[in-house]
């Protein structure tokens, strides 16, 4: 794993290493902007855009492929005072042999999207 993914967090790749290596897998990206870049400049809403541009090729590659895209709208369970955060996006893998591919590429843009987020969380479903 690059220095790029160092922030993963071991126990949910240790889930994901055990998981079905022929089903396949959900990760849903929780999403929170920056305002502005500031070696941008550019909003992080933006960046972010540039980002998924610079990353679809990649997806192609290791077979994955966005299956929502979506702004939070309301709480309609749970903590109502948290502030939904911008936007909700799931990538569905064909296994987790592509996902842990992607990790492994050096030139996957990882740097552009983290510039582009204030905080973030990668969340595997199944």
């Amino acid at each position: 794993m690059d220095n790029n993914h160092q922030e993963l967090k071991t126990k949910g790749l240790h889930v994901l290493a055990n998981f079905d290596a022929n089903s396949p897998v959900f990760m849903m990206n929780y999403l929170q902007y920056k305002d502005q870049v500031s070696e941008t400049g550019k909003s992080g809403k933006e960046t972010y855009k540039a980002y998924l541009e610079a990353a679809t090729p990649f997806f192609r590659k290791v077979a994955a492929s966005i299956v929502f895209k979506g702004k939070p709208m309301a709480t309609l369970l749970g903590d109502e005072a948290t502030p939904l955060w911008d936007e909700v996006l799931i990538v569905k893998y064909a296994n987790k042999n592509e996902f842990f591919k992607l990790l492994q590429m050096k030139e996957y843009p990882s740097a552009l999207r983290a510039a582009a987020l204030s905080n973030s969380k990668l969340i595997f479903c199944k």
